[in-house]
């Protein structure tokens, strides 16, 4: 996270019956609404890293960008833009005040459609994150059917495999496998996504199939040693969830390199449904102890809960929502 320049205050907001009035404050006091389009022009400055280019995106001219650019760091009394022949790049005192600005100027315009009650259809950039395997079989088509639906909005989509800040990584709203850790994010449960046992048809040609989870011990198991404990499997017996130690010759730390070891008749493994459906639907493995799978992960769809939601973040996480539950997971 970027240290806040001690020149800089925070943004506050006024909430009153669903109204929200926002004021950017520096050292020197409020910044007059009326001057937001020099707000607006250090925000496209930062994002298009190029006077050039952000008046360009704001049909205006050189000319008055850099104006505008220039009354605002004079308002705030620090540099915020490092200018070169080539790049303008913000300062860290300049990234600290965009992280925060460009949240207020969107709630702004959020406030303004609340207030004048206008309908009009959702557009702008939305920043999404995910799961580097979830995002491209899921996510992704699941953006591709919304942008159809909505042609004026834009999608950013950025995948990790570890918890992300929604502020510091600058993102609308992240889905999330797995508890979420404590924070002040607001969520929404899209599903429940079941874990299986698997392993090749070839496997259990030769080797038998097994019946109870105890059978599991006399069984060469596929384990993932990319986290402490993986060689301990959970599974469920009438509800109530207990686990064994597994073993096996091969082991690995990536989970795609673990299924299609599977594939090959490695031995037992277990992972999420998703993550194998399409070598299920390909015949590549078979599902074992379907009657004792392990507890089901979570996923849930994060977003900052010091914000107003944008319609356009609302609007798209219904949709994943109403998708997922559609879908095979």
């Amino acid at each position: 996270m970027v240290a806040q320049s001690p020149n800089l205050r925070s943004i506050i907001s006024r909430r009153d019956n669903n109204l929200l009035i926002g004021y950017i404050i520096s050292k020197f006091g409020r910044v007059r609404l009326s001057r937001i389009s020099d707000l607006q022009a250090f925000v496209a400055v930062v994002e298009k890293a190029s006077l050039t280019s952000a008046a360009h995106q704001l049909g205006r001219s050189l000319q008055s960008v850099s104006r505008s650019l220039a009354a605002i760091e004079q308002d705030v009394g620090v540099e915020l833009i490092h200018r070169t022949t080539r790049r303008s790049n913000p300062t860290e005192a300049g990234l600290a005040y965009y992280q925060r600005l460009k949240t207020a100027l969107e709630d702004i315009e959020e406030a303004k459609l609340q207030v004048s009650h206008r309908r009009l259809e959702p557009a702008g950039l939305l920043r999404i994150s995910g799961p580097t395997g979830f995002a491209a079989l899921h996510l992704v088509p699941a953006t591709a059917a919304f942008l159809e639906l909505h042609p004026k909005i834009e999608v950013e989509v950025s995948t990790y495999d570890r918890y992300v800040d929604l502020v510091e990584d600058n993102l609308d709203l992240a889905v999330h496998i797995g508890p979420l850790p404590d924070s002040t994010a607001k969520a929404k449960r899209l599903a429940d996504l079941r874990r299986v046992f698997f392993a090749s048809p070839g496997y259990f040609a030769k080797y038998g199939r097994p019946k109870r989870p105890e059978d599991l011990s006399k069984h060469q198991c596929i384990v993932r040693t990319a986290r402490v404990g993986a060689d301990i499997w959970p599974f469920t017996v009438d509800g109530k969830v207990k686990t064994i130690k597994v073993t096996g010759r091969f082991r690995a730390n990536g989970a795609s390199v673990i299924n299609e070891a599977a594939t090959h008749g490695l031995g037992i493994a277990i992972a999420p449904l998703w993550h194998i459906r399409p070598l299920i639907d390909r015949g590549l493995v078979e599902l074992a102890l379907a009657r004792f799978s392990p507890p089901p992960i979570p996923v849930h769809v994060t977003w900052s809960g010091t914000r107003v939601l944008a319609a356009k973040t609302r609007m798209f996480i219904d949709f994943l929502s109403q998708r997922l539950k559609a879908e095979r997971l």
